[in-house]
């Protein structure tokens, strides 16, 4: 079993060992640095399992992109050469049509009404669907909302957006939505942006506080408009063929591991964002809270054509989640 949870990979790399004892190790790799709030909840989801399992499961993480782009990871989980991965549910988009929910800019009133979807049938169903990929959802981590950065000027309204050259995700819904507001869209990988922003190759990009704080993007791109466009989650996936080759009993310490990881994580991302916010002001990065409402009058024809499609049905229960007391 030990070799069907990823040891038949040949790994040349230097990964965060996070097993008590010699047991089914899960090998898990993510695209972000060791700082990141998400990296330090796997770590604490791999130490929970450690502990619920007495030892017999544990956790392998190998961050900074060692095994691969988002995409390569995913590709990775379906044939069963990877246990687990951190990843943006834009990156899923591609796997589940679904998961462009997610992507509709000013879906969501605030954090709360977010995270009533994401524990609601609306985001179990969107996990779901993953199962048809040769997935498994496990549950999802908070990354905030994104905004916009840039390099030559701020952004205060969609029309300082006008011709600039804003990096995406490789989305079409980021890149409708980008265009919507009267920008250029340009798919970058993100390890590629920093060199791109400093070439001028992009004008700019959109993302979370502490992902543009931990990635240093704000030494180059120093006007931040916290717009909040999107509030996208991370996810944690697992192969579907590992996951389907543990008993119960394994399947529910996993399960419990990442509960636990969850509420840690949503505390280690609302310390991160203050953090974020408040270094990036100390380096002299001007911050912009702009009027939002321009901003969602221009990308009102794009949800109301997405409420045509498949996502109509959740956007309604989307927005009856908002109503919710």
């Amino acid at each position: 079993m030990t070799a069907s949870l990823g040891a038949s990979l040949s790994l040349g790399f230097s990964g965060c060992s996070v097993q008590i004892a010699s047991g089914k190790r899960l090998k898990l790799a993510h695209t972000l640095n060791g700082d990141h709030p998400v990296h330090k909840a796997m770590v604490f989801m791999g130490e929970t399992l450690a502990e619920l399992s007495s030892g017999e499961m544990g956790v392998d993480i190998y961050p900074n992109g060692q095994l691969g782009s988002e995409r390569q990871l995913i590709e990775l989980l379906q044939i069963g050469a990877l246990a687990m991965t951190k990843v943006s549910s834009i990156s899923m988009e591609g796997f589940s049509s679904k998961m462009k929910l997610f992507s509709i800019p000013y879906l969501f009133q605030n954090s709360d009404h977010f995270w009533r979807v994401l524990n609601s049938d609306v985001g179990n169903s969107l996990l779901d669907t993953l199962r048809d990929v040769r997935l498994q959802g496990l549950a999802y981590y908070d990354a905030g909302s994104r905004s916009f950065y840039m390099t030559d000027a701020p952004v205060r309204s969609p029309a300082d957006l006008k011709s600039k050259k804003v990096r995406v995700l490789p989305s079409r819904t980021s890149i409708e939505m980008v265009e919507a507001l009267g920008g250029a869209a340009t798919p970058i990988s993100w390890g590629e942006l920093y060199t791109a922003l400093q070439q001028g190759i992009v004008d700019g990009a959109e993302n979370n506080p502490p992902s543009y704080y931990l990635s240093k993007h704000f030494e180059t791109a120093k006007y931040y408009t916290l717009d909040e466009h999107t509030s996208v989650p991370d996810m944690v996936i697992m192969s579907r063929r590992i996951f389907d080759g543990l008993t119960d009993q394994e399947r529910n310490w996993v399960k419990q591991a990442m509960a636990d990881s969850v509420v840690y994580q949503r505390e280690l991302w609302a310390a991160a964002e203050k953090e974020a916010l408040t270094e990036v002001a100390k380096s002299g990065v001007k911050i912009i809270y702009p009027d939002k409402q321009p901003f969602r009058d221009a990308v009102a024809p794009m949800k109301a054509d997405f409420s045509k499609t498949e996502l109509g049905p959740l956007i309604r229960q989307v927005e009856a989640l908002g109503s919710a007391s």
